[in-house]
């Protein structure tokens, strides 16, 4: 392997650190950096990420819920994910993801290995859609089909990133070490390029690279400065603080706190403050879901006295809102329809994109209470309690389930099978950091 270790001049290092903190963080950098994420008056264990969600939807007055869509979705998806086995423990099983060791051990180097891994990873987790989509020249990154696997398949979206992650540690790049990315002599500008350099038929770059670039410094330089120099160092603050009683919403709220790139908030008409914390959220559950216990009689290792997982919402992207307007779950006005078809652009914070992503959070909330009556019932005609625990059923796992359905069924024109739907929609295109 050739690299070339030459680094951009620091001027213009620093310049592009200047314009993604303007572009991207002006709204987050607004609010001071230590602040209470319920200042609005959001109580402790209701996430405000919902609360100001539901607000949002009504002052904008744009999409719209279709409450017979969701109850009929809800059906829908509950049954698939029952004939699916579909549960936590799932997302150990893709080829791509890095697993830490079963048993669970802190002392397994394989637990910090995995913890950086998933950290890099939602780090980056941003922006993945393309002009060139269903095309050859979409960018895509080339390696095999997984860990262990020996076909070669270019991977695209959301996969390239986790294949060029990858790719590099096999190669032998350090590429999830906070240290290392923290570090322009160690890691230089050029060798990250190196890290996602595309497949040979590709015709573009990964987008946004300067701002992936940009934010790795500054979480990583975070890392370093304030928890050893991982996430590993991270979770065990985040353990000490809570005395081992901490849940995943405490969790996400110390993540959007400590780290402004995953600070994922926007200013409604000037005023009032709307959370989406997408990538900070992914973050937790995907860690949530990596050390899931063999035994769900468990105790989880991040969260020994529960999770309370019910707590998260699903994360608001562009992929899971399509699927949800092609499900009846939303309802858009002819001029929103108009601009995705045309494909134009819709800016970041601005009332059309950020009444799709609030009514998407709202939507597969009330699937999830939805989910939890027909659960309840269920019991009830057996003879059960017919009172389902509240993390019998999540937001996070519907959005998993959601996600790998909407890239099921991408670029196929009938869409899904088995349930009425509206023609699916492009996505909305909105090139952003924070998803």
């Amino acid at each position: 392997m050739t690299v070339t270790l030459g680094s951009r001049p620091l001027e213009q290092r620093h310049a592009d650190l200047a314009a993604y903190k303007n572009t991207n963080l002006q709204e987050a950098s607004a609010f001071p950096a230590e602040r209470s994420a319920y200042e609005e008056g959001v109580a402790e264990g209701v996430n405000p990420v919902l609360e100001t969600s539901e607000r949002a939807i009504e002052e904008l007055d744009l999409v719209r819920l279709n409450e017979h869509g969701i109850k009929s979705a809800a059906i829908y998806i509950h049954y698939q994910m029952q004939r699916g086995s579909y549960l936590p423990r799932t997302w150990r099983t893709h080829p791509l993801h890095l697993c830490p060791a079963d048993p669970f051990s802190w002392d397994d180097p394989s637990t910090l290995a995995c913890l950086n891994w998933i950290f890099f990873i939602s780090s980056l987790n941003f922006s993945f859609w393309s002009e060139l989509e269903g095309q050859p020249g979409r960018y895509g990154v080339e390696w095999r089909d997984g860990w262990g696997e020996e076909r070669t398949v270019v991977h695209t979206g959301y996969w390239s990133l986790v294949a060029a992650v990858d790719r590099a540690l096999e190669e032998g790049i350090p590429i999830t070490d906070p240290a290392f990315y923290a570090s322009e002599g160690c890691c230089t500008d050029s060798l990250i390029e190196h890290v996602f350099r595309p497949a040979s038929q590709s015709a573009e770059t990964i987008p946004l690279l300067r701002e992936r670039i940009a934010i790795l410094r500054e979480v990583g330089t975070i890392l370093c400065q304030e928890f050893g120099g991982s996430f590993y160092g991270f979770v065990q603050a985040f353990r000490r603080r809570y005395s081992d009683r901490g849940t995943a919403l405490q969790l996400v709220k110390m993540v959007a706190d400590t780290f402004p790139p995953f600070r994922d908030e926007h200013v409604l008409n000037g005023r009032r403050r709307v959370y989406m914390w997408k990538r900070a959220q992914i973050l937790v559950a995907e860690t949530w879901a990596a050390f899931y216990p063999e035994d769900a009689s468990t105790p989880h290792p991040l969260f020994p006295a529960g999770p309370a997982i019910h707590e998260l919402t699903m994360f608001a992207d562009y992929r899971v809102p399509q699927i949800l307007h092609h499900l009846r779950m939303l309802i858009y006005p002819p001029s929103l329809v108009k601009l995705l078809n045309s494909r134009t652009p819709l800016a970041s914070g601005s009332p059309e994109e950020l009444s799709i992503r609030a009514a998407s959070v709202v939507a597969v909330d009330r699937v999830r209470q939805e989910i939890l009556r027909i659960i309840s019932d269920e019991e009830s005609g057996e003879g059960q309690s017919g009172r389902a625990g509240e993390d019998a059923v999540s937001s996070v796992m519907i959005d998993f389930y959601l996600w790998d359905l909407a890239k099921r069924v991408e670029g196929r024109p009938e869409g899904v099978e088995g349930i009425e739907t509206d023609a699916m929609l492009p996505i909305h295109r909105t090139r952003s950091i924070w998803y």
